[in-house]
């Protein structure tokens, strides 16, 4: 008679709780991934909007409140916003920081970031 009783047994668990481990890493490495191009995505869209507003006649918004609304409606949150109001003809560039909140099996919340730049040519807009 075998004194061997559930060793088996044992050995399953164990590969399964490997298999699991394996696979949830895996799926957060994917949500990860995701927020990341997300946060890309909103940064771009913050950074367009936040150009066009520098130039007060292009825009009726602070260029900051651009890019937040911009960032949000991507589901994400601005951090910062190197967007000054110019009212010169001349090209400026804005740069935008935005950050996507992914909640991420075992490792938990984590913020992804993302920056963004843009040009904006107010002398090209008016056709000059």
């Amino acid at each position: 008679m075998s004194t061997d009783f559930g060793s088996s047994t044992v050995l399953v668990v164990g590969i399964v709780g490997v298999i699991a481990t394996v696979s949830v890493a895996t799926a957060g490495l994917g949500l990860a991934y995701g927020a990341k191009t997300q946060a890309q995505t909103a940064a771009d869209a913050a950074a367009l909007a936040a150009a066009v507003a520098t130039y007060p006649p292009a825009s009726n918004t602070e260029p900051d409140t651009q890019a937040r609304i911009a960032a949000r409606a991507n589901g994400a949150r601005m951090v910062s916003c190197a967007c000054r109001v110019d009212w010169s003809h001349r090209p400026r560039v804005v740069t935008v920081r935005v950050v996507v909140d992914v909640d991420v099996p075992i490792f938990g919340f984590l913020g992804v970031g993302a920056t963004s730049r843009a040009e904006f040519d107010p002398g090209l807009w008016l056709g000059r």
